[in-house]
């Protein structure tokens, strides 16, 4: 346990808590970042590292794990303490000083900033009999190298605009792609859509999986059913990538003393929480007309650092110098 205080902890590793660490060293404070993973990305690293974003502004398309090789570049000037596999289980608050308690150690701080994403998360798995036996072999939830399925028949089920997405990235490397949705329109941006359209994968609408069939131990075929026609159709197939989605808890989060709505933290338009300190960013947060995207958490961060400054010494400007100023030229 270590006594040495901290001008602010940001919770969180992923995007936006990355980038808050970069705008808290351009105000000179001292951070520290506490993750609960074994490194820094969030998601996007565990879950989506091949992944391509379309909606970081200057970049046409990046992948996940290279936009988080660049946040950790970015905050490289700035000494920063990082406490990784880590989870912050719970906070107190001793005068002007909040306590904050995982497994390893008890950490100190004027401030808080949470930017924990959507808290603990798991996939949404199949339900179809004997989907156990397949994870790990040839059943995924998502995607660490997309080289794994090169000239490989694959399958991917899910309406959304992650299902939509990983089948235009794996058409150009597998050797078919088939796209399989329990209903007829997808739920994915329009302009995703048409490109699918456009594409060479074959779109099966609406079905559902009925059955897994294994060859050699592994997954050889699927087989889909349209419950309106009641008609079966099974496809060869040597893995089958399901996005349905993830189930998120917050967590220890849910006993912090702060408001919560259902899974997100209450701010207002400064990230303020109802705790005098603690602000909240990203997925975790939200307020009227909140819009959950990696850019909204970006722009974000730097509100909550500048207030979080103020809060510390109400002496210093909420709004700073632009970047410019601040690095030489």
């Amino acid at each position: 346990m270590t006594n040495e205080l901290y001008d602010i902890t940001i919770i969180g590793g992923g995007p936006a808590g990355i980038f808050a660490s970069f705008y808290a060293g351009m105000r000179q404070a001292k951070t520290k970042i506490i993750e609960s993973l074994p490194q820094l990305g969030g998601q996007l690293s565990l879950l989506y590292p091949e992944k391509l974003i379309y909606d970081v502004a200057g970049f046409p398309n990046i992948k996940a794990q290279q936009l988080v090789d660049q946040l950790v570049e970015q905050i490289k000037p700035f000494h920063h303490t990082i406490c990784l596999d880590e989870e912050v289980l719970d906070i107190k608050k001793e005068g002007d000083i909040f306590k904050l308690t995982t497994k390893k150690e008890t950490h100190y701080s004027k401030t808080v900033i949470i930017a924990a994403g959507n808290g603990a998360f798991q996939p949404k798995r199949l339900t179809t009999e004997g989907h156990e036996f397949f994870e790990g072999n040839g059943l995924h939830y998502f995607v660490t190298n997309m080289e794994k399925f090169r000239d490989k028949d694959i399958m991917i089920c899910g309406g959304g605009d992650s299902a939509v997405d990983w089948a235009l990235m794996l058409e150009k490397i597998a050797k078919s792609v088939i796209l399989v949705h329990r209903r007829p329109i997808f739920r994915a941006h329009e302009h995703s859509i048409e490109l699918l359209k456009q594409s060479s994968v074959t779109i099966e609408t609406p079905f559902v999986i009925q059955e897994l069939h294994e060859i050699d131990g592994t997954l050889g075929g699927v087989t889909l059913f349209n419950p309106k026609e009641d008609l079966s159709k099974t496809f060869h197939v040597s893995d089958l990538l399901v996005n349905y989605g993830f189930s998120s808890s917050l967590g220890p989060i849910k006993n912090w003393p702060i408001e919560l709505t259902r899974q997100s933290i209450v701010t207002d338009s400064a990230t303020r929480t109802s705790v005098d300190g603690i602000f909240a960013i990203g997925d975790i947060s939200t307020y009227d007309g909140k819009v959950e995207l990696i850019a909204t958490g970006f722009g974000e961060a730097p509100i909550a650092v500048n207030h979080a400054v103020n809060h510390i010494n109400p002496k210093e400007r909420v709004q700073p110098m632009h970047s410019t100023s601040l690095f030489k030229q």
